[in-house]
């Protein structure tokens, strides 16, 4: 069983196998050239499954896959089909764009994929193509329909930023609802890779905006899950809302990061992070278990998001590009 400093049973492991993606969002890496680490840099999967088995031995239930964009990881249905055959009634995720779904996603089902979050944040090509810098739409829908085709699970993820597609959040909670998925809204995170002149909304004004037209009702957490849930009364839908600015997001956290490059950290605020890749290269899974467990001592009580307007301090120097969100 593994257990942080502050009493909660880490369950949940988040793997990013690659920092490429293939969208230039202006929420994440606007700037950033298109480049990549050098592959001698990464982790094998075969050295990332050593770490996984054993994380899964101590109680690890839940894996997600991110990156990055994780498809663009020559053989990921490999790497999905090696944690797979291992344990083949875990929780086995991945987070995506989805503009290569329409390709592979039959291949990630045939694997042993469950379950896909999939980001939609706009349902306009042109709004879609100013938020990645890239024309993506038409693939991303391609892509959402092709996973419900070969029945993975979606989920779809929005990021609504004021003036840019803070009108369609009804819109696409709709496009949701009329195929049975679940759509979550999930607060911009501020860090300081983004477009400095993005303005996120907060949770109650995104609800707000539900609210124009829906009578709403909340149904709460489910379990660690950084979703706060509501329920949209004239219809029964059911929506998520990921709000970490509140430190409640925190309060029953389950979740470790670990990177391509081979290290653990914490926390996706934290810069905080301990590397097992010198130790998984040589095949000593004992030592990178040992550093596991340190970080899961250090792993912080809250992130140091404010709820009020961010300060310096409250702005995340950490790339989520190399975390996976």
């Amino acid at each position: 069983m593994l257990i942080d400093g502050h009493g909660r049973k880490v369950t949940y492991l988040r793997v990013s196998v690659t920092e490429r993606c293939n969208f230039r969002c202006q929420y994440c890496m606007p700037e950033k050239p298109f480049s990549w680490v050098p592959k001698e840099n990464l982790l094998s999967f075969e050295e990332l499954f050593l770490f996984i088995k054993r994380a899964i031995d101590e109680g690890i239930e839940k894996i997600r896959i991110t990156g990055g964009e994780p498809l663009l990881r020559e053989d990921l249905d490999t790497f999905i089909a090696m944690i797979y055959d291992y344990k083949p009634d875990i929780d086995l995720a991945l987070t995506t764009n989805g503009y290569l779904l329409p390709q592979v996603a039959r291949r990630l089902k045939t694997a042993g994929l469950k379950r896909l979050n999939i980001s939609l944040d706009s349902l306009r090509p042109e709004t879609a193509k100013a938020i990645a810098q890239k024309d993506v739409l038409s693939h991303v829908l391609q892509g959402i329909d092709e996973a419900l085709k070969v029945g993975l699970g979606i989920k779809i993820n929005m990021v609504p930023l004021k003036g840019i597609n803070d009108d369609e959040i009804l819109d696409v909670m709709e496009y949701c609802r009329e195929r049975d998925i679940k759509v979550r809204y999930i607060e911009y995170m501020e860090n300081r890779h983004a477009n400095e002149a993005l303005r996120g909304m907060h949770g109650k004004e995104i609800l707000a905006k539900i609210k124009e037209r829906y009578t709403i009702k909340a149904l709460g957490r489910e379990g660690s899950s950084p979703s706060f849930n509501y329920r949209i009364e004239e219809n029964g839908y059911e929506f998520g809302l990921i709000d970490p600015h509140k430190h409640d997001f925190c309060e029953s956290c389950n979740r470790i990061r670990l990177t391509a490059e081979g290290y653990l950290i914490p926390c996706l605020y934290f810069d905080e992070a301990m590397s097992i890749a010198e130790h998984v290269k040589k095949g000593d899974v004992e030592a990178a278990a040992e550093v596991l467990a340190q970080v899961l001592r250090d792993k912080p009580k809250e992130n140091r998001w404010s709820e009020e307007k961010p300060n310096e301090e409250a702005i995340s120097s950490r790339a989520f590009y190399q975390t996976g969100g």
